[in-house]
């Protein structure tokens, strides 16, 4: 049977279970996805499209792989504004698969703008469809990386979507995912190092959460009775209401990893940026790297053992290891882990309580954990100080209850993060924690929610600037010619978001803030989007990282 490459990759994306497509209009593929009845999921800028399906993807940990289609070739305009959201999904190493129209062959003297090796420069992989009957080979190609090896996203380019092939000549079968197993050598040598370590720590990373190994992180913390420090795109791997859980950031963190004589990361890069520690004295520091390949083994920091593999069967292998023999005891781990990890919360414990007017932001956050059934929901951070300040406070139980992000700090990533959760699983909440930056980001895409009666809420802490830029009692700001903005008594947020058609409220007083999230969430019971303001103080203090 003769079909175009649009109805063709359509009808893969169908045997691969793709429930939707988020997208910005004009793709060429579009108008053939939605004849074989493939749902469009259309968001109000090209960023977005990537990013909702980066979001989706990141929850589900690439169970299932976000989709979504931008236009490009010749007028590249759609690919270039989606650059950002795809650069970003590729620097956080997100499974995200982009279709997008491409330059013919023959028609390269006609654009300056080279997209493909743009589109190159930020994916695992780029594929272009120089012959329509090469689609089944592509997506093939395209399923095997999304789903194999280190995470990341893949573009497919398509020059000509209306090209036509025998679909019957190489029928699509869908490609497994294929993961590595460890050296019983590696495992046997990192296993020695963790028994002989005075002052080991446990260092896990998203990788874990990749490799659906939560279960045997914490069976081999337990085991090993080690003190665990995760990652912000890690937080939540391991419970953070457990006696081993030192978090993700804070002094109490940095202490651990100071003291530490051994770090034995799982699943992590260990490399040093702005939103993740560095290993003080790494040189002198024993580093077991447990990684899916060998791309951060001796980056940085010398590598004492590497076991390269996937990190549930390297977890597996090493719980097997200490089954034959045991890690001697170390009883007062807990115990120093809990106070050290009380003296280093204290300063923010008194925060979230407070009672202040202007309502600090870590009132609001304690109230968000009283609020949520933190077992059955999904918060996200904005970039600035809603990441800092919940990275260090809010006390994450589940796997992806919250989602970390910012090896790309793209401000506005929060909202359509906060969307492929929701559609990802729609019975939890799903909450986006915001500042005044991100909202001007986002607010063109409001009106995507109140279309799909999508019950999503947004918190937004409006302190009237940029927090921590300008001055305050925190000292000059680090930008203090640039941060201050209209604030509450200027613009009511509040009312011109309500005429979008969301639940909206603003508040005022501390002891009102638990109410309006419940009165929010109850709005997205009945598939309302809704929109917290609360009329905040600048209070840029969050928990540090360790420097390299």
């Amino acid at each position: 049977m003769t079909i175009d490459v649009a109805t063709g990759i359509a009808r893969i994306l169908q045997q691969e279970n793709v429930p939707w497509v988020s997208t910005f209009p004009v793709a060429t593929v579009n108008n053939s996805f939605g004849r074989e009845g493939l749902k469009l999921l259309m968001m109000r800028d090209d960023r977005y499209a990537v990013a909702v399906a980066d979001g989706y993807s990141r929850v589900t940990n690439g169970e299932r792989i976000g989709v979504c289609t931008f236009s490009g070739g010749i007028n590249a305009a759609g690919a270039q504004v989606a650059y950002s959201g795809i650069a970003q999904a590729y620097e956080d190493g997100s499974p995200v698969l982009c279709i997008v129209d491409a330059v013919a062959q023959d028609a390269g003297e006609s654009t300056r703008y080279d997209q493909a090796a743009a589109m190159r420069g930020v994916s695992k992989w780029y594929g272009y469809i120089d012959k329509p009957e090469r689609v089944p080979e592509m997506m093939r190609r395209a399923y095997t990386m999304l789903r194999s090896g280190r995470p990341g996203p893949v573009v497919l380019g398509v020059p000509d979507a209306h090209a036509t092939y025998d679909e019957t000549a190489d029928p699509y079968t869908s490609p497994k995912g294929w993961k590595t197993l460890p050296d019983p050598e590696d495992v046997a040598s990192a296993a020695n190092a963790l028994r002989s370590a005075k002052r080991p720590i446990l260092f896990a990373g998203e990788g874990v959460l990749y490799s659906d190994a939560a279960a045997e992180l914490r069976e081999f913390a337990e085991k090993a009775n080690l003190p665990v420090v995760t990652t912000l795109k890690a937080k939540g791997v391991f419970p953070e209401n457990h006696p081993l859980s030192v978090g993700t950031r804070g002094d109490h963190v940095v202490k651990y990893i100071e003291d530490a004589d051994l770090i034995f990361a799982i699943g992590a890069s260990i490399s040093p940026g702005r939103f993740g520690h560095g290993i003080p004295d790494g040189v002198n520091k024993k580093i077991i790297q447990c990684n899916i390949d060998a791309f951060d083994v001796n980056r940085i920091y010398p590598t004492a053992n590497a076991v390269i593999g996937d990190a549930k069967a390297t977890l597996t292998s090493l719980i097997s290891e200490l089954d034959s023999e045991p890690i001697e005891a170390r009883d007062s781990v807990a115990a120093e882990v809990k106070t050290t990890k009380d003296s280093g919360m204290a300063v923010y414990r008194e925060a979230m309580a407070s009672a202040e007017k202007p309502i600090n932001p870590y009132r609001v956050y304690s109230e968000l954990m009283e609020v949520l059934d933190r077992e059955n929901s999904f918060v996200t951070h904005e970039s600035g100080n809603t990441r800092d300040q919940l990275s260090t406070a809010f006390e994450t139980l589940i796997p992806r209850g919250f989602l970390g992000w910012g090896n790309v700090s793209s401000l506005g990533f929060s909202f359509p993060a906060a969307v492929g959760a929701k559609l990802a699983y729609p019975d939890r909440q799903s909450v986006a924690v915001i500042g005044d930056a991100a909202l001007a980001y986002m607010l063109g895409n409001f009106e995507v929610l109140s279309r799909l009666k999508l019950g999503v809420t947004v918190v937004h802490i409006n302190n009237g600037g940029f927090s921590g830029y300008g001055p305050g009692f925190w000292g000059e700001g680090h930008d203090p010619y640039t941060y201050d903005v209209l604030g509450p008594d200027d613009i009511n947020m509040t009312n011109a978001i309500k005429e979008i058609g969301w639940s909206t409220e603003r508040v005022y007083e501390p002891g009102e803030v638990g109410a309006a999230l419940k009165r929010a969430f109850a709005a997205n019971e009945n598939n309302q989007p809704a929109y917290v303001e609360v009329i905040a103080s600048q209070y840029p203090v969050y928990g540090s990282w360790a420097g390299a």
